[in-house]
């Protein structure tokens, strides 16, 4: 295992090695560290900002569509879901846009992008009050981020021959917190009897209480700079306003189901250097336990949020590992 991140990555460590939390990180040292790594790729796509219907109210997705020619019987379909501690993200952050971008083109395949309502940012991540309510003037917490996705997934499913999606092939994903959620929605399908084609997952967090850190992962962990990762106080307060005031269930935190069984074949990517891989790794070991198919892969020498770094090999092969599962074949 390498003590080190990628080389890209390892030049910018010493702007964030000296801060305990992301916080404290000056502005101009942030933007260096966050700075691309190299232009973003381009594809021939066509881009179209919609909403769907919600029960919360309308949700603003971002349709990703080739401008070749669709097969006969439709292209691979994925509803793809940002994170950001539930608190933070749009549909313009690489997690979101670049990660959209680089799966329909390499897959030929139509992504559909989720802008799910956020709850309000906790105290402990600079935030300064409730102040986020949806349109029945209620604050946002689980599960209308939930059910903002769940949403999402069912009109595109319903609309699969309108975007030239084949039905049968429809996929859930998510990253970090859009993990988690794409997770319980995938669950919630599974439990009505119609689960999603597959669930995808990067460096996910599916756990409202982490696992135990296993030897390796904290040993790995001891090296990161403090302000990369994710504190006990900070998981604490992600949790808390999350869950607003009530209870943690299986389709706010899939990891606590009973039942996985009725999930999709499922492919699991943690980072190496993430305290959160304990979660994903914890979660790969139940669906195997429940008899689900899962793939499972560490990505070696990237923190927690690398698809969120436009340019950075790392985040590419990430594309590349989803594309084939998408299509069967390498990218």
């Amino acid at each position: 295992m390498t003590r080190s991140f990628v080389p890209e990555m390892e030049e910018r460590r010493h702007l964030v090695a000296p801060y305990q939390t992301y916080g404290e990180i000056p502005a101009d040292r942030e933007a260096r560290w966050k700075a691309p790594y190299g232009p973003p790729e381009a594809w021939d796509l066509e881009v179209v900002d919609a909403v769907v219907p919600g029960p919360h109210g309308s949700v603003p997705v971002r349709v990703y569509t080739p401008r070749s020619k669709p097969p006969p019987g439709g292209r691979p379909g994925l509803v793809w879901i940002h994170g950001g501690a539930f608190s933070f993200g749009d549909l313009d952050m690489p997690e979101a846009d670049a990660t959209a971008r680089g799966i329909a083109g390499r897959a030929d395949a139509v992504v559909v992008s989720v802008d799910y309502r956020l709850c309000p940012v906790p105290a402990e991540l600079g935030g300064g009050g409730d102040d986020r309510l949806d349109e029945r003037g209620e604050r946002v917490c689980f599960p209308v981020p939930h059910d903002d996705c769940l949403a999402a997934f069912t009109t595109v499913r319903d609309l699969a021959a309108d975007l030239h999606i084949d039905p049968a092939r429809l996929a859930i994903g998510g990253a970090s917190a859009g993990g988690c959620l794409a997770a319980g929605v995938a669950l919630r399908l599974g439990d009505d009897g119609h689960p999603p084609w597959q669930l995808l997952l990067v460096y996910p967090v599916l756990h409202p209480t982490l696992p135990e850190l296993p030897a390796e992962l904290a040993e790995a962990i001891a090296t990161v700079p403090p302000a990369l990762l994710f504190p006990p106080d900070a998981r604490e307060a992600i949790d808390r306003t999350y869950l607003g005031d009530g209870p943690a269930t299986p389709y706010a935190y899939a990891g606590l189901s009973q039942d996985l069984s009725v999930l999709s074949p499922t492919y699991v990517e943690n980072a190496e250097f993430d305290v959160l891989r304990a979660s994903g790794e914890a979660f790969a070991q139940q669906l195997r336990d429940a008899g689900v198919h899962v793939e499972e892969h560490l990505r070696k020498g990237v923190p927690h949020g690398h698809l969120d770094a436009i340019g950075l090999d790392a985040a590419a092969a990430t594309l590349d590992a989803l594309t084939k599962r998408l299509t069967g074949r390498p990218a």
